[in-house]
């Protein structure tokens, strides 16, 4: 079995403060994990937004020394997200951002993307990228193809969604690999469990002190005594807070009843319009926006509508839209062209738009999990690692009616301390509701979760040695002691001054090489062409009469050529691997020349 780069490159982590906490932590859980030569393949790794998933997984690979490693998201835009991380052309990618890797060696990624990429891609790789769609199906080209051990790791991001059959049929494809999954919360949206034991979590608490997530409290919507129509008899009936927080905990109907009513629609959004106003007149960032959650697709436009009856501005997408038109209201979003969005459960996993600061809910959740999703769109800081700064500020708000009080319980299966901080975010038990219309929530934070403190090293010096020496050059002596009192590292001054290479990946260097094949193949046809003094656009060698133009004529003779001499078939160009187009390169005049032989002296 081929070595690879996970297993020769010494990835810099124990003390790398370019990490965040987690990401080490996770890291290190892995390590001590398959030192234990487990016989579970398949465990959990619990992160809230925003505390670097990403970057956990770049580095997960390292850890069990993978020989290939398959990285699994749920969509194509976290997939998109995932691949920029492993790309060594991108100067953000992972390991150069957070100096992971100090050489200019890296990991060899391929992306999964339609014909894009092929089996030879997959072969010289380190490491694959893909969305599980490109996995789906019993026909799938993939998965035919591939050997049962050509992975020995896989790295499912989001998780919980692994316990779906899809998910789980790529699993038993390649039966002798790991999986890890990687998940802000382990349940899915009907309740299922994310599979594996869950070896490393990092409190939603702990990292709201460190800054990684916003600051979170919520307003609890809670009207003295409400009135409505029952639905048996038709009778208007008036009921106490106390039975409204009973009914909405009891009866499904009711609770959808609660948050679609006019009264409560009108009470809610003038609520998380105030509270977007405080915010952006206490941190004067004018960019704070609303994320609602609809019921369905006529209960958006009521919301939206409300919205703009109070001069906001406000959008909403759904997936009875067709995806040009929620593009444009992304676009419009990203731009901070609008204040609100609306959505139904739309804007999930993957989207980030940090200025998403006040969660209005107007729909009911059945568990925690799409409850912490939503949530989770309002969590990114906006200023990163300043947890006092007011601008890094969140609020939910929501109805006493929704039953949203009871969601939190569901962390009882994986986090203490993340059940304990959402037992105060959203229950409503020994409140005091008699006297005011809303109730503040913000929750404390219990020291007891900042169990680690990273301490730097101190009294550590670098010894000058005579290499230059004080009297030949003391202007160059000046300028060490400059960049040493600044804080840089010999490391860092030594890759600035080196020329250093712009990487590629075996990947890109074979997609160019096929793209500039068929430059080559145009280039002679009109070469050829020329030489004979032929219209490109006549049909002198339309033998045929296929009114088929010269040009395509002699480049489709060129290219069949091609393929017969590395045994493809039409249609199969997008198979060609690396070596293939180098022996097609190598032998161009040869082809070229039997083409020309064949076609004007035969």
């Amino acid at each position: 079995m081929k070595k690879n780069q996970f297993q020769v490159l010494s990835p810099v982590i124990r003390d790398n403060l370019n990490l965040r906490i987690p990401q080490r932590e996770s890291y290190f859980s892995l390590v001590d994990y398959i030192k234990k030569q487990p016989k579970q393949r398949e465990i959990g790794i619990v992160l809230p937004v925003g505390c670097g998933k990403s970057g956990c997984i770049t580095l997960a690979p390292f850890a069990f020394k993978s020989v290939r490693t398959l990285v699994v998201a749920p969509n194509i835009n976290i997939a998109k997200q995932l691949f920029s991380d492993f790309n060594p052309t991108n100067s953000k990618m992972f390991y150069k951002k957070c100096s992971i890797l100090l050489a200019s060696e890296y990991p060899e990624p391929v992306e999964i993307r339609g014909t894009e990429s092929n089996k030879s891609d997959l072969d010289d790789a380190d490491v694959v990228i893909t969305n599980i769609h490109q996995l789906q199906g019993n026909e799938n080209r993939w998965l035919n193809k591939l050997p049962s051990d050509y992975f020995d790791l896989i790295l499912f991001d989001e998780g919980h969604h692994s316990v779906a059959s899809t998910w789980q049929n790529l699993k038993n494809n390649f039966p002798n690999a790991y999986i890890v999954n990687y998940s802000a919360t382990p349940l899915r949206s009907d309740g299922q469990l994310m599979a594996g034991e869950i070896i490393y979590s990092f409190p939603v608490a702990k990292a709201i002190q460190e800054g990684y997530i916003k600051r979170i409290k919520a307003l609890v919507l809670n009207p003295k005594t409400l009135k409505y129509v029952r639905n048996e008899d038709g009778r208007e009936i008036e009921v106490p807070l106390e039975e409204v927080i009973r009914l909405g905990e009891e009866d499904a109907q009711f609770r959808r009843s609660i948050v679609s009513s006019h009264e409560t629609l009108i009470t809610i959004v003038d609520a998380s319009i105030r509270e977007l106003d405080r915010l952006i007149e206490e941190t004067g960032e004018k960019r704070h926006k609303i994320i609602a959650s609809a019921l369905n697709y006529e209960h958006c436009r009521q919301i939206v509508e409300a919205y703009r009856q109070r001069g906001r501005t406000a959008e909403y997408i759904h997936s009875r839209e067709d995806s040009k038109e929620n593009d444009r209201v992304c676009k419009l979003l990203e731009n901070h062209e609008i204040e609100v969005i609306v959505q139904v459960r739309k804007l999930g996993e993957g989207f980030d738009h940090v200025f998403l600061s006040v969660a209005a809910i107007f729909s009911v959740f059945q568990n925690l999990s799409p409850f912490v999703q939503f949530v989770g769109r309002i969590m990114r800081v906006i200023k990163q690692n300043a947890p006092s700064d007011k601008v890094n500020q969140g609020t939910v708000i929501f109805h006493a009616g929704s039953n949203v009080a009871n969601r939190w319980s569901d962390f009882k299966n994986y986090s203490e301390a993340d059940q304990e901080y959402f037992d105060q975010l959203l229950t409503l038990d020994e409140l005091d509701f008699t006297d005011k219309s809303e109730i503040e929530i913000t929750p404390r934070i219990d020291r007891s979760v900042d169990a680690i403190h990273i301490k730097a090293q101190s009294g550590v010096s670098i010894e000058e040695l005579p290499l230059i020496d004080s009297d030949d050059d003391p202007e160059a002596i000046k300028a060490i002691e400059y960049l040493k009192n600044r804080g840089y590292s010999p490391e860092q001054v030594k890759r600035t001054m080196e020329l250093q290479p712009v990487p590629t990946t075996k990947v890109m260097e074979r997609q160019a090489a096929r793209s500039a094949l068929d430059m080559r193949v145009k280039t002679e046809v009109a070469r050829l062409l020329a030489e004979q003094g032929l219209n490109p656009e006549g049909n002198n060698l339309d033998k045929k009469r296929l009114n088929r133009s010269n040009f395509v004529i002699i480049k489709s003779d060129i290219d069949r050529e091609i393929n017969k001499y590395v045994g493809k078939k039409s249609g199969e160009r997008h198979e060609f691997s690396k070596k293939e187009l180098d022996i097609i390169n190598e032998n161009f005049d040869v082809i070229v020349a039997k083409v020309k032989e064949d076609m004007f002296n035969g």
